[in-house]
């Protein structure tokens, strides 16, 4: 890979992971115009770069993840629904992974949601429960909200902010429990997939890998903090506005 393409991979990954947009769909469609996305490394590189957007998390909210074993016990039980169903559905979610229509429809899809969710959820949404609320129940709950991203283009902090919205948590709330779960969520799935591919990867391509993490992991770090004030700001209507546009732009340029 050149170095521009490591750039633009780890801006999407690190940019897209925790924004209600779809990282895995940003990346199937990068891939798909760039000719890569049936490229063994390019597959590889993809997958591996997450770490560097995991670690964003730990780095930015390192004091949460020290705050209590309650969190850590919320934290596993909103996990379980994705291990489990993701596992399941592992074969089918692989054939969805090459369907640039489902994810432009996934975009559009999620992004008429996201406009209306600022209408539906305009009080919850700033006046609503804070994470110190969150119960083995709701956990459950934001989970399975969570199992909605094995669809490509939905996007998993999408999902998992609009269940937390829908359970009348905050914004706030809502976007730093999506952040949190991300870690276990994207951390399992990344290390099953890493089990099958570190055999393959050869010693000069572990600089771009290397370099691949660090970049992700500084734009993950610039794009949770910017996120948290706009969407305290000004709601999600933009990403869904966003989403459409490209969503609708993908299924043009695939007729």
């Amino acid at each position: 890979m050149t170095f521009w393409e490591i750039f633009f991979y780890s801006l999407i990954e690190g940019l897209t992971e925790f924004l209600p947009v779809s990282s895995t769909g940003h990346l199937i469609i990068f891939s798909h115009y760039l000719a890569k996305e049936n490229e063994a490394f390019t597959k590889s590189f993809e997958v591996i770069i997450q770490f560097g957007a995991i670690f964003s998390v730990i780095v930015v909210y390192w004091k949460t993840f020290f705050s209590s074993l309650q969190f850590y016990k919320n934290l596993f039980v909103a996990f379980l629904p994705a291990a489990v169903i993701g596992f399941l559905m592992r074969d089918l979610v692989t054939e969805w992974l090459g369907s640039i229509a489902i994810v432009a429809w996934a975009l559009i899809i999620g992004g008429i949601v996201l406009i209306l969710s600022d209408f539906y959820f305009k009080s919850s949404a700033t006046e609503g429960k804070g994470l110190e609320k969150l119960n083995y129940k709701e956990s459950l709950y934001l989970g399975l909200f969570q199992c909605l991203a094995l669809i490509p283009g939905v996007s998993r902090s999408g999902a998992t902010i609009l269940g937390g919205l829908a359970l009348k948590y905050n914004k706030k709330a809502a976007a730093e429990f999506s952040f949190f779960l991300a870690v276990p969520t994207i951390a399992a799935a990344t290390l099953y997939k890493s089990y099958k591919i570190v055999p393959t990867i050869t010693s000069d391509q572990v600089s771009s890998l290397l370099l691949g993490c660090f970049l992700s992991f500084v734009i993950a770090i610039v794009a949770i903090t910017t996120f948290i004030k706009l969407v305290s700001r000004y709601g999600f209507k933009h990403f869904g506005i966003y989403r459409i546009a490209l969503g609708s732009l993908i299924l043009i340029l695939s007729q």
